[in-house]
């Protein structure tokens, strides 16, 4: 692939302003600079360095944030900044968006991607995929509450039962819930169903995905392998 058309796949810019940063010498490849858009590269395990900063190629960009709180998971925000402008502009760039999203006063592991048929696969009920949460209660965890999350509790939107697919207490007042759904605040509305109330929600996991070693309001890439492992079937 050119090089020009590398840089803006990948969100680097226009075609112009891509072909300006080559044309400047502030492009490398494999540490050589190159002041020629349309020299060919191989994109497969291409890495490169635009202006000091280095960047791997993607075909498609999939990445997890650990959200903070005080953001909203929205390209047109209306009370608090949205959560893209903790990505670098690239990425922001090309498009990613959220696979689903986490309210305004949640934390916790939030994937973005720019590829569409991904984000329909990740968020259909049909698929699947095991999203758990931490969740600090307003009054004790009985174990009731516990059993009959496990059981299926209905909501005021759909009159079919709607369950953990796991639950457990973890403190007095705080328990570990695990879906496979992604109802319009789910967790909140299921909590209130058993008759307690959540004050504080954290995604920790999203399929065998976890926040491991990035920081609050920090990034990175999602690998092959997990990428693999959230779209198997189940």
């Amino acid at each position: 692939m050119r090089l020009s058309q590398v840089l803006f796949s990948q969100g680097f810019g226009t075609r112009r302003e891509c072909e300006g940063l080559i044309w400047h010498g502030l492009v490398s490849v494999g540490g050589r600079v190159i002041e020629d858009p349309s020299e060919e590269v191989a994109t497969e395990g291409l890495s490169f360095t635009v202006q000091g900063r280095a960047w791997a190629y993607h075909e498609t960009a999939l990445v997890l944030l650990h959200k903070p709180a005080g953001h909203e998971c929205s390209q047109k925000p209306k009370h608090h900044p949205s959560v893209l402008n903790l990505l670098p502009p690239p990425l922001r760039q090309r498009g990613v968006q959220p696979v689903g999203r986490l309210d305004e006063d949640t934390t916790g592991l939030l994937l973005l991607t720019d590829d569409g048929a991904l984000i329909h696969r990740l968020t259909s009920p049909k698929h699947h995929v095991p999203k758990v949460y931490e969740v600090t209660a307003k009054h004790a965890v009985t174990p009731d509450q516990v059993q009959r999350l496990l059981d299926g509790v209905v909501l005021d939107d759909d009159p079919a039962p709607v369950r953990a697919a796991a639950c457990e207490a973890t403190g007095e007042t705080t328990l570990r819930l695990t879906l496979t759904e992604g109802k319009y605040h789910q967790v909140k509305r299921m909590v209130a169903a058993v008759g307690n109330r959540v004050e504080g929600l954290h995604r920790s996991a999203f399929g065998e995905i976890t926040l491991q070693g990035v920081p609050l309001g920090a990034w990175r890439w999602v690998s092959a392998a997990e990428r693999e492992q959230l779209v198997r079937k189940r």
